[in-house]
């Protein structure tokens, strides 16, 4: 009996100093660290054209760097050169008639404009001698009247077509009216505005790189079709990158405007890196956390941080998490 009591103080003994380890455990431990995960971004351009057209090459693959004026893809649009060669045409023709307008009339034409006009005044002078001597007859009374005011008349028809044919000589030999010249002139202006409209779809076949950076992705194979302004490329530029936190507002006491902050990168061996924060906004009250109590609770609204490297940091890519302690 006295070894069995003997047993069971023991044991009771071992159970309180389980019970007071365990009890200086819970009030002592240290508390594990908590952390809010952020996201490396960078800027990210997309490569499109203004024509349609399919891809005919790539100059650059993914993962391919590029300097800011690149030609990156090519695209075959048959249409847009066959425009052009339409274009191309249309100012030629212009060119033609403005050179004609400003050049005047061909030297043959007022060659055959002032024979006409000297026929025309021989034969005027023919009529006038012939109503001369009718005149003279009449005035005799050899001749009766009517012959007199047949004389006169031809006479009178001679001088006006003398006078009409004066005045298409004076017409060729001057040339072209103001105008037509201005109209030709601005007919063949028209014509270059084409050429010239036409020449930059022709340029936009081939799409170049807008910025410094790394081609990400390529969405369209060769051969496919692509229409107008749709994504052919997308471009990170690495040098312009930044981390984006989402965080309750009960916890942005470590992420004040303007002011640094440290967190680590796992994917860089935990490197810790120095951040400024440039940015914050609330998302809006479809993120916020609701109150799971009626009285005492409220929501609690989430807000979008973002936060710059005070220092170039090699080996950051985007989409690498980052993390910053908020407690220990």
């Amino acid at each position: 009996m006295e070894k069995v009591s003997g047993k069971l103080v023991t044991f009771a003994g071992i159970v309180v100093l389980v019970l007071l380890v365990a009890v200086f455990g819970f009030i002592f431990r240290e508390p594990a660290p908590e952390y809010i995960q952020g996201e490396a971004e960078a800027t990210e351009v997309r490569v499109s054209g203004k024509v349609p057209g399919r891809i005919e090459k790539f100059m650059f693959g993914e993962g391919a760097r590029v300097r800011r004026g690149d030609t990156v893809a090519i695209l075959d649009s048959p249409e847009v050169l066959a425009k052009y060669s339409q274009a191309e045409a249309a100012e030629a023709a212009a060119e033609a008639l403005n050179q004609k307008a400003e050049r005047g009339t061909r030297s043959e034409q007022i060659v055959m404009t002032y024979q006409t006009w000297q026929k025309a005044k021989a034969a005027a002078e023919v009529a006038q001698k012939t109503f001369d001597r009718v005149q003279k007859l009449y005035e005799n009374e050899v001749v009766p009247a009517q012959k007199r005011d047949e004389a006169e008349a031809n006479y009178k028809a001679m001088q006006a077509t003398e006078q009409a044919a004066k005045a298409q000589y004076e017409m060729a030999k001057n040339g072209a009216q103001r105008e037509d010249k201005q109209a030709a002139e601005a007919q063949l202006n028209r014509a270059k505005g084409a050429v010239a409209e036409v020449a930059a779809y022709v340029k936009e076949t081939y799409l170049v790189s807008p910025i410094d950076g790394e081609v990400s992705e390529c969405y369209p194979k060769v051969g496919e079709l692509v229409g107008t302004g749709a994504p052919v490329m997308d471009i990170l530029d690495l040098s312009n990158m930044w981390a984006s936190f989402n965080v309750r507002e009960d916890q942005l006491e470590g992420f004040k405007m303007g002011e640094t902050f440290k967190a680590v990168v796992p994917a860089l061996g935990n490197r810790e890196v120095e951040w400024k924060v440039t940015y914050l906004k609330d998302m809006g009250s479809y993120a916020a956390w609701r109150a799971t109590k009626t009285t005492g609770g409220y929501d609690v609204k989430t807000f979008r941080v973002k936060a710059r490297p005070l220092e170039k940091v090699d080996g950051l890519r985007p989409g690498m998490s980052i993390l910053k302690k908020v407690r220990n």
